[in-house]
């Protein structure tokens, strides 16, 4: 391969790494202000109170799951598979927003106002 051949696939490289990097901070901004328009402030306080509300989801699974479970002999009836389905589907809405929540904070989406203990 000639240095010119060389030459033209760094500028390529290096023209895709500036367009990403300008796409990212892009993706960054237009995050930041949508979010901010809906969630002004994200705290330790908010970030664990909401922890605290998707273990609550996840007891409830849980415990359902374990009383169907241990209830029965038998196979549970349809009416109880429905509910600990809907447990299973809240608690896992929750965590799945919580994540978001995370990867937000980890990408700079938002930004964390610091609780003063």
């Amino acid at each position: 391969m000639s240095d010119e051949a060389h030459s033209d696939d760094y500028k390529t490289l290096m023209d895709q790494k500036r367009f990403l990097s300008e796409i990212e901070q892009g993706i960054r901004l237009a995050n930041r202000e949508v979010i901010h328009a809906r969630i002004p402030e994200i705290t330790k306080k908010t970030v664990l109170s909401f922890s605290v509300a998707v273990a609550g989801l996840r007891a409830r699974y849980l415990e359902e799951a374990f009383r169907v479970g241990a209830e029965h002999g038998n196979p549970p009836d349809q009416a109880e598979i429905m509910s600990l389905k809907t447990s299973r589907e809240m608690y896992e809405e929750a965590k799945n927003a919580f994540e978001a929540l995370r990867y937000a904070i980890e990408r700079g989406y938002v930004d964390i106002t610091m609780d003063k203990d």
